[in-house]
């Protein structure tokens, strides 16, 4: 009887939620008392609520300044604690009456054996293989014992069976005289376990796809801070070049600008970094939630532990029903300090370095879905785009709709000579001329079919010469105004021609990720090649320089660059601004004269002022 108050009283002084002895209890306002350590994590687990609910009866207490160790202490439960603990576990195998001290604990047998019990069941075949516990290890709270559930109405029998309904073990006696007559749901007690090991292993694997999702998004923070710390680069490195080829007097001007960049860094990666530690702090909620379900592997033998157990699946249900981080919000937080570009001053008279600028960029819905198949710039200033189907869409500088023309011709390419004429070839490779006013001419050329050429592309010399580039054949043949046979023929030596551009006595031609400069003659004179999955796309810009587009399609990003006639870069005007990725990977790049860059999509027109 001694024996069964013992084993009564040590399981008072467990604490429900880690099932071990309490270590530095703390008594909550309803009462029921826990570690000071599992409150603590209580705590953590509701974020940022400076209340506690109780796992057994859910009131709430408040915590001074999330301190738990302000709460009061329970002063007689940690004694009382502190006398079982000294007081000497005796053997409970020996016959006797004058039982000795035990030295161990058997996990399997559940009894405490002294030194010549212990030496007869090591000796034992049956008892070879039993968990053996020194009592040194539980009495510093290294190794907690397992307790065998006896009824607390028959001691004798053990308690074999759950009750769903009750939500409690009971013997097999019990369950006749108490439940089935009742109709509530009885199962074998290990049949509980199991079911309760298995949630335990389920809620621990749904937490790990949820710890994994908001690593996913602190690695995407991390990535746009990279890219913002890039570009902030880029700026500080271009104000650093001008302010070497300045003089002394420029200091003041150069800090100032320094300082813009970092200010604008700083409060971006605050930005980032409250959105970091707001899915740091979910996942350390999940996590200490977690700790305290799948640590409840032995199951509950109480009503206040059972009570415990079902509060701490509900919190970690309600973090798992919690919405996952918005993937876009880091790219929009970083968006406007990706785009910020270091514009120098040119004129003779500026003593300043320069500013830093942002791209404004306008976007303009294209009549027809996956339509454009050219653009290119007109005479007076405008920008014509030139559709697949049928039509050329003209716009203005500030992205009106002006005019459409060539309603029922359907365009793969077109360009404009000085004095208004325009010049198209359809999807057929039939080239037309016509009128400053689209009236079509009687002018005849003889170019490659479709079959024969494939794809083609066309651009205008300043001497009115045509130049049609054809994929399938990998060649250039040029034309005169007039009509009739090519009067030159230019060989792509190994490259397939995407696009051409005409560019003084060159010819720029972009293919895939690469851009080269030739001659008429179809030698290279210089070449740019970027790293593969990247697209390159050229365009002459007003000043006479080469612009060139650089897309990530996959990614639906765009950065614009201008480079010297050598292919040598000058200066970034657009970081990886991010389009409406379009189904159809063709894009087009034209600076309108008035300085506006116009890129262009199968679906919109951006019109970015830099």
């Amino acid at each position: 009887m001694a024996e069964e108050l013992k084993d009564t009283i040590a399981q008072s002084l467990e604490c429900p939620v880690c099932l071990t002895t309490f270590t530095d209890p703390k008594i909550l306002s309803c009462s029921h008392t826990y570690c000071k350590v599992c409150l603590e994590k209580l705590l953590e687990s509701r974020a940022d609520d400076q209340m506690i609910r109780c796992p057994v009866c859910r009131d709430d207490t408040q915590v001074p300044n999330l301190d738990v160790s302000k709460l009061p202490a329970s002063l007689a439960l940690r004694n009382l604690i502190e006398d079982v603990k000294n007081q000497q576990q005796i053997c409970t195998n020996c016959d006797s009456e004058d039982k000795p001290k035990a030295v161990v604990y058997c996990q399997d047998c559940g009894n405490y054996l002294c030194i010549t019990c212990h030496n007869m069941h090591s000796q034992w075949k049956n008892f070879v293989g039993h968990e053996i516990i020194a009592m040194s290890e539980i009495s510093s709270g290294k190794v907690s014992i397992r307790r065998y559930r006896k009824c607390r109405k028959h001691p004798k029998e053990d308690e074999e069976c759950f009750c769903s309904n009750c939500k409690r073990f009971t013997c097999f006696r019990c369950v006749v005289m108490e439940h089935t007559y009742q109709g509530h749901q009885v199962i074998e007690s290990a049949a509980y376990e199991s079911n309760h090991t298995k949630t335990i292993d389920e809620l621990k694997s749904k937490v790990e796809k949820k710890q994994s999702c908001f690593q996913n998004y602190i690695d995407l923070i991390d990535e746009e801070q990279k890219c913002v710390d890039d570009a902030m680069k880029h700026c500080t490195d271009d104000i650093n070049k001008a302010y070497d080829e300045a003089v002394r007097q420029l200091t003041e001007k150069r800090e100032i600008l320094l300082g813009e960049v970092k200010g604008k860094t700083e409060r971006v990666g605050e930005a980032l970094e409250e959105m970091k530690k707001s899915a740091r702090q979910r996942i350390s909620q999940l996590t200490t939630i977690t700790e305290m379900v799948t640590n409840r592997r032995n199951a509950p033998v109480d009503m206040d532990t059972l009570a415990v157990y079902d509060t701490l699946c509900e919190d970690l249900q309600e973090a798992l029903n919690q919405e996952n981080p918005d993937d876009e919000q880091p790219n929009k937080t970083c968006r406007n300090a990706k785009s910020s570009i270091f514009e120098r001053n040119v004129e003779k008279d500026e003593l300043g370095l320069g500013k830093i600028v942002n791209v404004v960029v306008k976007s303009i819905t294209l009549p027809t879905k996956d339509s454009m198949n050219a653009i290119v710039n007109t005479p007076d200033g405008r920008m014509a785009v030139g559709c697949k189907d049928d039509a050329v869409n003209i716009f203005s500088a500030d992205g009106h709709l002006m005019q459409t023309v060539l309603k029922d011709v359907e365009i793969r390419a077109l360009g404009f000579f000085s004095d208004g004429r325009c010049v198209v070839i359809d999807k057929s490779n039939t080239v037309a001329l016509y009128t400053p006013e689209f009236m079509k001419l009687d002018v005849m050329f003889e170019t490659l079919n479709n079959d024969e050429g494939g794809f083609s592309n066309i651009t205008v010399d300043s001497d009115d010469l045509i130049y049609v580039s054809y994929r399938k054949p990998k060649k250039i043949l040029v034309f005169s105004s007039a009509g009739g046979m090519a009067i030159k023929e230019i060989p792509c030596h190994g490259y397939v021609p995407w696009q051409i551009t005409s560019y003084n006595d060159s010819l720029i031609i972009s293919s895939y990720n690469t851009v080269r400069l030739i001659d008429k003659e179809g030698d290279i004179k210089h070449t740019l090649t970027k790293p593969s999955k990247t697209y390159l796309y050229a365009a002459v810009s007003q000043s006479n320089t080469i612009l060139i587009a650089t897309v990530k399609h996959n990614k639906g990003l765009v950065s614009i660059d201008e480079y010297t006639d050598e292919l040598k870069h000058v200066r970034n005007l657009v970081n990886e601004y991010k389009i409406e990725k379009p189904e159809r990977l063709w894009y087009y790049v034209q600076q309108y004269r008035s300085g506006e860059i116009a890129f262009c999509t199968p679906d919109n027109l951006y019109i970015m002022i830099t």
